[in-house]
């Protein structure tokens, strides 16, 4: 009985203090909701995933307190790594705060991602280079850990500046 009790009381605690951000600590997890997500865990994915983390802790953010700007580049894979920032960022199109612009990215750049903080304004620009593109693509031939592992391992994989 004691511990029914202490079970319900701890399940009321956690209710009120609201809801809780979606977050993945592991490899598998991340995997797993990017299949969830995206529908299957390619290689773009990662790099989305590793991109969202990054701007979240740069730009000290909370969940849910980052809005995306996601310009494409002129070749696929359409905006497959949005799908991936969106997931570590918790931004979405329906609240707004993820969007994919009509504009595309400068000829040579596969996708620019501008991230900014909502309460401070303060952004980030995250620019990948045609160049990835093969290498990306390659990850594809492997299965998913891997295709995380080289993702969050890829130097030089994305130029970051501050958002204008």
């Amino acid at each position: 009985m004691k511990k029914l009790l202490l079970g319900v009381v701890a399940m009321l605690l956690l209710s009120l203090a609201g809801p809780r951000p979606a977050h993945s600590e592991t490899k598998e997890q991340w995997i797993e909701l990017g299949a969830r997500i995206h529908g299957a865990f390619g290689a773009f994915i990662p790099v989305g995933i590793r991109i969202g983390l990054d701007a979240k802790e740069r730009l000290k953010a909370d969940a849910r307190g980052l809005s995306v700007t996601f310009y494409n580049g002129e070749k696929p894979p359409c905006p497959c790594v949005a799908d991936g920032v969106m997931i570590a960022t918790q931004a979405s199109p329906g609240q707004g705060t993820l969007q994919i612009s009509p504009e595309k990215a400068p000829p040579g750049v596969m996708e620019i991602i501008i991230v900014r903080n909502r309460r401070t304004g303060e952004g980030l620009k995250y620019t990948i280079s045609d160049d990835w593109l093969p290498k990306i693509l390659g990850w594809n031939k492997s299965e998913p850990l891997s295709r995380f592992d080289a993702a969050m391992a890829a130097d030089g994989l994305f130029k970051s500046e501050p958002a204008p």
